[in-house]
């Protein structure tokens, strides 16, 4: 019966201090972390170590419920697996212990939360690109050309082929297979 702890934060600039601190202060003596993004599970190679090497009777600890999943999905897949293996799972910061009713019920409510706040951060950042747009479209108006067409054409015109125009124009055969079917 023992006691691992996640730590997670989203980027390489971010600290993660505070929460190997709360799991070490928790009785964790194993702590695995990672630097990535937990909008989904793909990636999150220390995570897969950890849930792989879990044993019954173990106890899984995370500061909060989103440094372990964003989506509801994720999160309920997670702590499904979690319980398969006979594993409890404690967030620190939040009242959430898997081996009583209630703290199953609030994570799952808390995995909802994570959930929505990762949607309204999108739908934010949308709306602040699309608002920038609007208000400096000077800014935003593409990647330039960097494949003249017109000469893809006049090249295949003289009668060379794919591979040939993109030898001579240093750029890759679909580059000019795309600029022909302009």
């Amino acid at each position: 019966m023992a006691k691992y702890g996640y730590a997670r934060v989203s980027s390489n600039d971010q600290d993660l201090g505070v929460q190997i601190e709360a799991l070490k202060n928790a009785g964790c003596e194993i702590i695995r972390k990672e630097k990535v993004s937990a909008t989904s599970l793909q990636g999150r190679e220390e995570l897969a170590i950890l849930l792989e090497f879990l044993r019954e009777g173990d106890t899984l600890y995370v500061t909060r419920v989103d440094r372990l999943c964003r989506s509801a999905r994720d999160l309920a897949n997670t702590v499904h697996l979690l319980q398969e293996k006979g594993v409890a799972l404690v967030a620190t910061e939040q009242s959430i212990d898997t081996t009583s009713s209630t703290g199953k019920a609030f994570l799952n409510m808390l995995g909802v939360f994570a959930e929505l706040e990762t949607s309204l951060r999108s739908e934010r950042q949308l709306a602040g690109i699309a608002r920038a747009k609007k208000l400096h479209p000077e800014r935003y108006k593409g990647r330039t050309k960097s494949i003249d067409a017109d000469e893809v054409k006049r090249l295949k015109a003289q009668g060379l082929g794919a591979s040939a125009i993109a030898k001579q124009m240093n750029i890759g055969r679909a580059s000019v297979y795309r600029s022909l079917e302009l």
